[in-house]
């Protein structure tokens, strides 16, 4: 195990193994991609069941014993991955290609991207953006393959596919992917938040009178996403399955086990799953995890992005067909997050609370209607009404579980959705 690398690795954001012991970390790949450049595939293991597999660009020193450190901050290795890229080129296992007709920013200005996930992404003069993927896995990548069948397509809702970088040889792996950057474009997150600031300023105002409403802005999201479901519909196909109640009491069981506040009303949410049983539901490729973050709003219209479907899935199961309602589900949860994350902060007199939570209410139920009126209009099914209740239940259950363990304080957030929901 190398000392060196081992202390960068477990000192990154995107480190996944943080609250596991690690007991080796060995090359299992190493690509000069430069003289003093190599791209290194490193293997990673714990005393606690499966390894992960990471992806690392690193600087090599002139001497053996020199420190080694990441080079995806320096503007002239990101340049070269992307001069890589143009030229198509192959080193060893690893190819890099363009897609048909793509012009790629060589040479332009790079900058790395603050916001670290499972990847690293690196802007070109604000016309392209490269995602490294750290956490690399073998399989089709669903972000590079739904990105690839709605660019070709012409779907004006996502930032075209520009080129990829891959292993060759044994199961297909990516190694990471180059897209349009979306010039000039707010995350919707920040946009809603925004909303429910201007909102709980004018508390004596109701959502349709503040300055900042977005109850447009969610229809058009709406229009958006039915788009690109009816996209995706129509180059992948669509078939016909049962309503997933096993799958969903798998998740309820697994989230009970450890949150008991979900316990008081795990037998009303089974309820309604088996209510649901049996009955025939349409599924097709969606975006898998949905909600404000994964959308942008560009000067001409709403973009999706990160098509990597839900975290701690494998690949098969993130491109495994689901239900569109799943992705209407998350979005309506992110509207419930969007207006209660301030109160989430404490703090404040329980009059004011009170009032801030009922305009926290009528702003999410207003958006929420809104999204689905676009989602209808543009061209979606207008979503069954028990069918979205059971997958915004799933998802709440979910929720609970995630903030459980990372947010506590979050937690009553997906424990009202609950409450809402069963008791109808």
């Amino acid at each position: 195990m190398d000392p060196q690398l081992t202390e960068y690795l477990t000192q990154q954001r995107w480190y996944a193994g943080r609250n596991r012991e690690l007991t080796d970390a060995e090359p299992a790949l190493v690509v000069a991609l430069r003289d003093d450049i190599d791209l290194v595939l490193l293997d990673v293991s714990y005393d606690d069941g499966p390894g992960e597999r990471y992806q690392l660009v690193l600087r090599r020193g002139d001497n053996d014993g020199d420190a080694v450190f990441d080079a995806m901050g320096d503007p002239e290795v990101a340049n070269l991955l992307l001069s890589l890229i143009t030229e198509s080129a192959t080193i060893g296992p690893v190819s890099f290609a363009a897609e048909p007709g793509a012009e790629l920013p060589v040479g332009e200005t790079a900058r790395v991207m603050g916001a670290e996930q499972s990847n690293t992404s690196v802007v070109f003069d604000e016309a392209a953006i490269l995602k490294v993927f750290r956490r690399v896995m073998p399989g089709v990548n669903p972000d590079i393959e739904l990105t690839r069948v709605l660019s070709r397509a012409g779907s004006p809702h996502v930032a075209p596919l520009l080129g990829t970088m891959s292993l060759d040889g044994g199961p297909e792996t990516a190694l990471g992917m180059l897209a349009r950057f979306a010039d000039n474009a707010a995350e919707g997150w920040d946009m809603a938040v925004a909303s429910t600031r201007d909102l709980y300023a004018e508390g004596d105002l109701y959502a349709n009178e503040v300055g900042g409403d977005f109850a447009g802005e969610s229809e058009r999201l709406g229009h958006a996403v039915a788009a690109v479901h009816a996209t995706l519909a129509a180059e992948l196909g669509t078939a016909t399955a049962l309503f997933p109640v096993e799958t969903m009491l798998e998740r309820l069981a697994a989230v009970t086990a450890s949150v008991p506040q979900v316990r008081e009303y795990a037998a009303a949410i089974e309820g309604r799953y088996r209510a649901l049983e049996g009955q025939p539901i349409t599924v097709q490729r969606i975006h898998g995890d949905l909600h404000l973050g994964q959308v942008l709003r560009t000067p001409e219209t709403w973009l999706l992005i990160d098509f990597e479907g839900e975290p701690g899935q494998s690949l098969d199961q993130r491109r495994a067909p689901d239900s569109p309602l799943r992705d209407v589900a998350g979005m309506l949860r992110s509207y419930q997050y969007a207006a209660f994350q301030r109160l989430t902060e404490g703090g404040g007199n329980e009059q004011r609370r009170k009032q801030l939570a009922a305009r926290a209410r009528e702003w999410a139920d207003r958006n929420r209607a809104a999204f689905c009126t676009g989602y209808a209009e543009g061209g979606g099914t207008d979503p069954d009404a028990e069918l979205l209740a059971a997958y915004e239940l799933d998802k709440a259950v979910y929720e609970a579980g995630y903030e459980a363990r990372h947010r506590p304080h979050w937690l009553d957030l997906p424990l009202g959705a609950i409450a809402n929901i069963v008791s109808g």
